[in-house]
């Protein structure tokens, strides 16, 4: 891995962290209502993808036109860099949409790194059980991992004076299952950056209808709307670009291995920038969680190659 691979990975990384930080910055504080946080954070990140997004069309056509000056062929820039909602649906982005007014909600009252370990948790949980439901089978290792990062999720949740808000925890799951269930659809898609753009789009009617249902409620300030522009344009929206930029270099196994680190960075940047204190119980549901989940995708790789 070159050092340039390292330091995209590591932004990227670093900006999936980022964004449990930011919104707990911004929702603790009463700087915004989670409502206009996620219209405000979807809305910066369909700007900002779309501004890629051009971005990648008119250098592949400075490219195209010079290859063509050059006496070869290439193929039409437009096709991979043009907005055209072929490469998204209104489920992936509804799903996009429940996730991140979860996750706005949710971090009302959750610490920066507890809501990211229980969606990372419940996205993963998701995502596994969806392949065992539709005829993956599980090496006893793997079934050791999964059990082990449910068991650890039990855990968390389990009453005592460290647990988390029960309420805030119950809307972080429902919104790791949307994000487990949009994860699902996008291995499908061929040109991520592209669906991505598309669905953050779609995402922006339901935003009008929550901001509808929520007018009462809203609550707005500078900082508030600039935490959560920082949100959509910098950590999601040009995280997501460089993730998926740097995503044909990784193994898939290196991949997913290396998101186990979001929920221990957000855990560290919670520590740092909102003074949040680290519990006996996250530090062992953290082991339990990552660690089985790791059990499970570096053992799925085994089999791979052993195959």
């Amino acid at each position: 891995m070159n050092l340039a691979l390292i330091i995209k990975t590591s932004l990227a990384l670093l900006a999936f962290a980022g964004n449990s930080v930011l919104c707990r910055l911004a929702l603790e504080r009463g700087a915004i209502d989670p409502s206009s946080f996620t219209a405000v954070r979807l809305l910066s990140g369909a700007v900002t993808l779309i501004l890629i997004v051009v971005f990648l069309r008119l250098s592949s056509a400075r490219e195209h036109n010079k290859v063509n000056v050059e006496g070869s062929s290439s193929s039409n820039p437009s096709n991979t860099h043009s907005i055209s909602f072929k490469n998204s649906d209104w489920i992936s982005g509804l799903s996009l949409f429940v996730y991140a007014a979860g996750f706005s909600f949710a971090y009302i009252t959750l610490p920066a790194g507890t809501g990211a370990l229980i969606l990372f948790a419940a996205v993963q949980i998701t995502m596994l059980g969806v392949a065992l439901s539709t005829g993956t089978r599980f090496s006893a290792l793997q079934w050791l991992g999964f059990i082990l990062a449910i068991v650890g999720l039990v855990y968390l949740f389990l009453p005592g004076i460290s647990a988390p808000p029960i309420i805030g925890s119950l809307i972080m799951m429902i919104a790791g299952i949307a994000w487990g269930v949009y994860s699902i659809k996008g291995k499908r898609v061929q040109l991520p950056t592209l669906a991505t753009t598309e669905n953050f789009v779609r995402s922006l009617p339901f935003c009008i209808v929550l901001m509808l249902l929520s007018m009462n409620m809203l609550e707005l300030s500078t900082y508030g709307i600039a935490l959560a522009i920082a949100s959509g344009a910098i950590t999601s929206g040009i995280g997501y670009a460089i993730w998926y930029a740097v995503l044909p270099n990784l193994k898939s196994a290196s991949a997913a291995t290396l998101q186990l680190t979001v929920p221990v960075i957000a855990t560290i940047g919670g520590i740092i920038w909102l003074e949040e204190q680290l519990s006996l119980r996250l530090i062992l549901s953290s082991c339990a969680i990552l660690g089985g989940v790791a059990m499970v995708v570096l053992s799925s790789q085994e089999n791979k190659k052993a195959t």
